[in-house]
């Protein structure tokens, strides 16, 4: 599969072709079939990235034991909002390495073995 560079205004095409009412369909239908193996992905990725470490813990032990309720509920409200983010990009990473791997079959493991930046120029 050739990387190649998309345009903005590309980026934005698609975007408007996917928001259309029953755009998404097929991919509802593949992601519900893969949820389980998905959020086994994600999961772990999360895990390695040492989101849910000691350090997440602590801040839900921080936040929990807040006794201003009104504080409380603003550091809760920003703990989930960070968490609903880093769990997107996650998601997003999951979904790129999918299509490239349903694309070209093999990519993954080729990438493990040679983790070099797929858009880095190659010298002639």
């Amino acid at each position: 599969m050739t990387e190649r560079p998309y345009t903005a205004e590309q980026v934005d095409a698609a975007v408007r072709e996917i928001s259309e009412p029953g755009r998404l369909r097929r991919a509802e239908e593949i992601v519900t079939h893969a949820v389980p193996n998905l959020e086994r992905i994600i999961d772990g990725a999360l895990h390695d990235g040492g989101w849910f470490s000691q350090g997440h813990e602590a801040q839900v032990n921080q936040v929990s034991a807040e006794p201003d309720p009104a504080l409380r509920e603003a550091r809760l409200h920003g703990l989930l909002a960070d968490e609903t983010r880093l769990s997107m990009l996650v998601g997003v990473t999951v979904g790129i390495a999918l299509a490239r791997e349903l694309a070209e079959p093999g990519t993954a493991a080729r990438e493990a073995e040679d983790p070099t930046d797929p858009n880095e120029e190659t010298p002639a």
